[in-house]
C-alpha cells in the first residue's frame, strides 16, 4: 500500500512543471502547472498576479531548443510548445501594440505598455530625432524620481540614467533641463501617458522587426504595426501597405509571400527570405494574428489560414483571440476601483539600466571611459533578441551625426569591432523620423554582416535566448549565403513548381474519375435515393441522357464488340 502511494505521489510530481515568467519590470513570477495545462491557463495565472484586465495586448514570449523566438499559443499545452527540459523560462511582453495607448482604460494597462516601449527606447527599436529623445527621457526620469530637487539630484545626476544604447554629454544635458523646466508637478501616471502619446507619434512605434532578404538578396526587416505592414530596406521604407490592402499571407519553406491589393485593382506580390524555415513561419503567424487584430470587425470573423500553395500541402494556422475592436468595447465596461500600481522604477535591472541609480558606465571622465566590445555576431544576436525579435539601430540623416569608430581584434578566433564612448553623437540611437515621408533611413542587418559596427548592447533576458557565438557564427553564415545569391534553390524551386504540377495532374484525375463513377450510378443504376432520384426527374439530366449519354454508350458498345469478334475470328 505504502509503495503504490509513494509510486502515485511520484507520478502527480512528474506531471507537474515550474515555470518562470520573466515580467516587463524585471521581476519574475514562477508557478506550478499540469502536463496537459493549456497556454490559456498559465497567462490567466499571470494576468491574475499582475491584477490585469485589458490583457489581450499582451503575451507571452519564448525561445525552443532552436533559439527560435515564439509567441505562446493559448489553446495549445504548454509543455508541448515549449520541447526543452523543465524548469521553463519565458517573458511576458507586449504583443499587440494599442493604436492609441492613451485610450486605455486603465491606469495599470498604460503602465505596462509604458515599461514596454521604455524597453524599447533603450534598445534602439524606438527610432526619433534628438529632440523627441530628450522629451521621452525626461519623462521616464520624471515618472521614476519625481520633481527636481537641487539637494537631491546634483549636476549631471541624469547620467546616471540609461535610456537609450549610448548617451552622449549634450543629450544629458538637454534631458535634465526639461526635467527642471518643464514637468514639474506632474505625477508618474501622468508622466507615462504624457510618454505614451509622444512615443504613439513616432513612426516606428509598435515596430517588431524580422530580419529576411528580398529577391536580390538584399537585407530587409519586416514589421507589422498597428496600421499595416513596413518593409524596412536599404536605409529607409520602400513599402507601407495598410491593413485593408493586404489580401494574404504565404510561406513556402523560407520564402514569404504578402499579396496586395491597392487601389485602381493594383495587385503586387512581395516575396521575401528568412534564414530558416522556422523563422519563415514564425513570421507568417505574427502576420496572420496582426491583421486579424487589428483589421477585423468581430472575432466571429476569424478564418483558419492555410500556408499552402495546392491542396494539401502546407500549414494551418487560426488566431484564437478577441480583436482590437472588441478589446476596446470590453475595456469601456471595466467598472471596479483603480487597482494598486506597485511601481518598479528604483529596482535595479539586468537588461534596462535606465532604471538604475548606478553610474551609467564609469565615474571616470569621459575621455577615459572603457570602450565597448560588441563583437559582430553579438550585433547580429542583438537584432534577434529583446522584447519581440529584432531591435534596430538606426543611421542619422547626415554624415556629422556619424559615430567616429576604432576597430581591433581583441581575439584571433573572432573580429570584434570596438565603440570609444566619447566617439558616441546623439544620433547614434535616435534620428529623425519624418511620419508622413518614406525617408526613414535605418541601419539594417547587411551592415551587421559586412563587418559594420553595431551601437545596440544585448538584451540579457534567459541563458536560454542568448546562442552560443558557434550558433552566432552559423546563423551569420546562414545570412551571408542569402546575400550572395539562391543559385542553391533554384534547383529547389523547379523541383516545388514539378511536384505542384503532378499533384494538380494527379487530383485532377481523381476528380474526373469521381464524377465518371457518379454518372454511371445516375445513369445505370436502380438506386433510389432522393438525392439521386431529384437529379434523374430534372429536365437537364434526361435531355443529357437521351442526347449524349445513350448516343455515347451505343456507340462504346459497338466498338467494344467489334474488338471482341475481330480477336475470335484471329
Amino acid at each position: 500500500m505504502l509503495s503504490r502511494l509513494m509510486s502515485g505521489s511520484s507520478r502527480s510530481l512528474e506531471r507537474e512543471y515550474s515555470c518562470t515568467v520573466r515580467l516587463l519590470d524585471d521581476s519574475e513570477y514562477t508557478c506550478t502547472i499540469q502536463r496537459d495545462a493549456k497556454g490559456q491557463y498559465l497567462f490567466d495565472l499571470l494576468c491574475h498576479h499582475l491584477n490585469l484586465l485589458e490583457k489581450d495586448y499582451f503575451g507571452i514570449r519564448f525561445v525552443d531548443p532552436d533559439k527560435q523566438r515564439h509567441w505562446l499559443e493559448f489553446t495549445k499545452s504548454v509543455v508541448k510548445q515549449l520541447r526543452s527540459q523543465p524548469p521553463f523560462t519565458m517573458c511576458f511582453r507586449v504583443k499587440f501594440y494599442p493604436a492609441d495607448p492613451a485610450a486605455l482604460k486603465e491606469e495599470i494597462t498604460r503602465y505596462l505598455v509604458f515599461l514596454q516601449i521604455k524597453r524599447d527606447l533603450y534598445h534602439g527599436r524606438l527610432l526619433c530625432k534628438t529632440s523627441d529623445a530628450a522629451l521621452l527621457a525626461a519623462y521616464i526620469l520624471q515618472a521614476e524620481i519625481g520633481d527636481y530637487d537641487p539637494g537631491k539630484h546634483p549636476e549631471g545626476y541624469s547620467s546616471k540614467f540609461q535610456f537609450f544604447p549610448k548617451h552622449s554629454e549634450k543629450l544629458e544635458k538637454k534631458i535634465a533641463e526639461i526635467h527642471k523646466t518643464e514637468l514639474s508637478g506632474q505625477t508618474p501616471a501622468t508622466s507615462e501617458l504624457n510618454f505614451l502619446r509622444k512615443a504613439q507619434t513616432l513612426e516606428t512605434y509598435g515596430v517588431d522587426p524580422h530580419p529576411c532578404k528580398d529577391v536580390s538578396g538584399n537585407a530587409a526587416f519586416l514589421a507589422f504595426t498597428p496600421f499595416g505592414f513596413v518593409v524596412l530596406q536599404g536605409n529607409k521604407r520602400v513599402h507601407f501597405i495598410k491593413w485593408n490592402e493586404v489580401t494574404k499571407l504565404k510561406f513556402e519553406g523560407k520564402t514569404f509571400y504578402l499579396y496586395v491589393s491597392q487601389k485602381e485593382e493594383k495587385k503586387i506580390i512581395l516575396t521575401y527570405f528568412a534564414p530558416t524555415p522556422e523563422a519563415c513561419k514564425h513570421l507568417w503567424k505574427c502576420g496572420i494574428e496582426n491583421q486579424a487584430f487589428y483589421k477585423l470587425e468581430k472575432s466571429s470573423q476569424v478564418r483558419t489560414v492555410s500556408s499552402s500553395n495546392l491542396f494539401f500541402k502546407g500549414s494551418r494556422f487560426r488566431y484564437s483571440g478577441r480583436v482590437a475592436k472588441e478589446v476596446m468595447e470590453s475595456s469601456a465596461k471595466i467598472k471596479r476601483e483603480p487597482p494598486e500600481i506597485h511601481r518598479a522604477g528604483m529596482v535595479p535591472s539586468r537588461s534596462c539600466p535606465s532604471i538604475t541609480h548606478g553610474p551609467r558606465l564609469s565615474s571616470v571622465p569621459r575621455t577615459r571611459r572603457r570602450a565597448v566590445h560588441i563583437s559582430i555576431m553579438e550585433g547580429l544576436e542583438s537584432l534577434r533578441d529583446s522584447a519581440h525579435s529584432t531591435p534596430v539601430r538606426s543611421s542619422s540623416h547626415g554624415d556629422t551625426f556619424l559615430p567616429h569608430v576604432r576597430s581591433s581584434r581583441a581575439d584571433s578566433n573572432e573580429r570584434v569591432a570596438v565603440i570609444a564612448d566619447e566617439a558616441y553623437s546623439p544620433a547614434d540611437s535616435v534620428l529623425p523620423t519624418p511620419v508622413a515621408e518614406h525617408s526613414l533611413e535605418l541601419m539594417l542587418l547587411s551592415r551587421q554582416i559586412n563587418g559594420a559596427t553595431c551601437s545596440i548592447e544585448e538584451e540579457k533576458e534567459s541563458e536560454a535566448s542568448t546562442p552560443t557565438a558557434t550558433e552566432a557564427e552559423a546563423l551569420g553564415g546562414e545570412l551571408r549565403a542569402l546575400c550572395q545569391g539562391h543559385g542553391g534553390s533554384e534547383q529547389e524551386q523547379v523541383n516545388k513548381f514539378v511536384l505542384s504540377v503532378l499533384r494538380l495532374l494527379l487530383v485532377t484525375m481523381g476528380l474526373l474519375f469521381v464524377l465518371l463513377l457518379l454518372l454511371i450510378i445516375l445513369t445505370e443504376s436502380d438506386l433510389d435515393v432522393a438525392f439521386f432520384r431529384d437529379i434523374r426527374q430534372t429536365p437537364e439530366f434526361e435531355q443529357f441522357h437521351y442526347q449524349y449519354f445513350c448516343p455515347l454508350r451505343r456507340w462504346f458498345a459497338c466498338k467494344i464488340r467489334s474488338v471482341v469478334s475481330l480477336l475470335i475470328d484471329t
